[in-house]
């Protein structure tokens, strides 16, 4: 994904020191300038340095923001002084942007508070977002209420700010796609069609007879057949895999890029047992993890609505999702459980070779599905890529529709990747969630799915605030310390 594009609104108010504003822009539009965003800002040459305080140095703004409509992922008010709350409203709703906006206000210092000096950004930061809250106006603030621009915790709000616009903007008017039916024995992952197309979700499908058949007519000798298995083989160990295996899931890999790509899909899910074995002959998930390790989230059982979770905090992070069980205990600990599947988790969450590690076992390896190879055989169950998930800090999420109340909602939070010792098959990590049993209360006396969506970055609080300010789902946000919002 590109840089991140911002849209800049310097206040002003005449009888505050103007000369801030002056070099306040210039610090804003530098520290922007590092954190490798983009800025479309007034200049001098457009309105008194650059800033907003008139009627017509709104409409000003409002015009140059339009002009840039399609790049700007999110808007930041910067006021180096009290700044007109009535300028930053008008420019923002005469823009109609109708992206996320972050209020950040300059620190008063000290020695600092005579006339020619005070900003009085404290206060003027109350004013602007009581006239943005009259005018219906959402937006986002700083962790501190003033706060340097060139400080390390200003830094960190801009991070979560691009993470919040990137949910924001990547989430809506979407495509993605399902992969055959759900499976027979899994009622919980179903999910309503209607409510995603109403929040600019659209979903493709393609029935798994038809992905089959365009794999069958595939010659041995196909260019993107020959591609794909080195590109298979370049990504994960497939030492004692059958090559007719190899060959299979490479035309599946065709096939799912060629459809992605006609039809515009940003993520997938699929159909992966036991039809996929049963008449293919493989399971699905090293394909899955590519494609996911890519940022193109593939989710195994036709779990739409988990894709998404992958999907959202894909766009936060710029790391790769996976998307896991809820699926033990560990131990008598009350906060850790154990996150397991089968798996097709990418291979970037793995343990790599130099981590630290509890064994040799927690490598990423291509093996055969061993609970699905019981029934179908063990030769047609190979694809899954198995191993220990890398110790650190991680986000979890789960999306989820609620069709009896006509809502999307979902639940966000933070935890940490243990080494405590394991040893199990399939990808999986053990857990340390702070109020984890209250976490699962919550999920299991609101119905949630057992899948959650997981992520080795800390992006909790911009995905709450992307789904739950800006895109108008209901959230719960399970923040870990001293106590959860919902």
């Amino acid at each position: 994904m590109g840089k991140p594009v911002f849209g800049v609104i310097v206040g002003n108010r005449g009888f505050f020191p103007d000369h801030l504003c002056e070099s306040g822009r210039k610090t804003v539009l530098k520290v922007l300038e590092a954190e490798g965003i983009n800025s479309v800002a007034l200049t001098a040459e457009d309105t008194p340095f650059g800033s907003v305080e008139s009627l017509g140095d709104a409409q000003k703004c409002a015009d140059l923001f339009k002009k840039h409509k399609e790049e700007i992922d999110g808007v930041l008010v910067t006021l180096p002084n009290f700044g007109d709350e009535r300028a930053v409203a008008n420019t923002l709703r005469w823009a109609d942007l109708n992206v996320p906006v972050l209020i950040h206000a300059f620190p008063d210092e000290v020695g600092k508070m005579s006339l020619t000096d005070r900003r009085d950004s404290f206060c003027g930061k109350m004013s602007a977002c009581n006239t943005l809250h009259q005018y219906g106006i959402n937006y986002s603030l700083t962790s501190r209420h003033t706060v340097d621009p060139v400080s390390e915790s200003f830094r960190d709000d801009l991070r979560r700010f691009v993470g919040v616009c990137r949910v924001v903007r990547g989430v809506q008017n979407i495509r993605v796609g399902v992969l055959g039916a759900r499976p027979a024995a899994f009622n919980t992952v179903r999910y309503s069609e209607k409510l995603l197309e109403r929040a600019g979700i659209s979903v493709e499908t393609l029935d798994l007879s038809e992905a089959f058949g365009r794999a069958g007519r595939i010659g041995d000798g196909d260019s993107k057949l020959r591609a794909k298995l080195e590109e298979i083989r370049a990504y994960v160990s497939t030492q004692g895999v059958p090559s007719e295996s190899l060959k299979k899931m490479a035309k599946l890999g065709v096939i799912l890029d060629e459809w992605i790509a006609e039809n515009r899909l940003v993520a997938t899910a699929v159909q992966c047992w036991t039809a996929m074995e049963e008449y293919f002959g493989v399971v699905p998930c090293t394909v899955m993890s590519m494609l996911s390790n890519k940022l193109m989230p593939s989710a195994c059982e036709a779990d739409i609505a988990g894709v998404l979770g992958m999907y959202a905090m894909g766009l936060a992070s710029q790391k790769a999702s996976a998307l896991v069980d809820w699926n033990n205990n560990y131990g008598e600990d009350p906060d850790k459980a154990v996150i397991f599947h089968c798996s097709n988790l990418p291979i970037d969450v793995f343990v790599r070779e130099g981590d630290k590690r509890v064994s040799a076992d927690d490598i990423p390896v291509m093996d055969y599905q061993a609970i699905i190879g019981g029934s179908v055989g063990n030769e047609n169950a190979y694809g899954t890529v198995e191993g220990r998930m890398r110790a650190e800090p991680f986000t979890f999420c789960r999306v989820s529709t609620d069709d009896y109340n006509g809502r999307i909602r979902a639940y966000v939070g933070e935890g940490q990747l243990t080494q405590d010792p394991m040893s199990t098959f399939g990808g999986y990590g053990v857990v340390h969630i702070p109020r984890l049993q209250q976490l699962l209360q919550y999920i299991c006396e609101n119905g949630f799915e057992h899948h959650t969506a997981v992520n080795l970055s800390q992006t909790g609080a911009a995905v709450n605030e992307a789904f739950s300010k800006y895109l108008g789902w209901d959230v719960y946000y399970h923040n870990g310390g001293t106590g959860a919002d919902g």
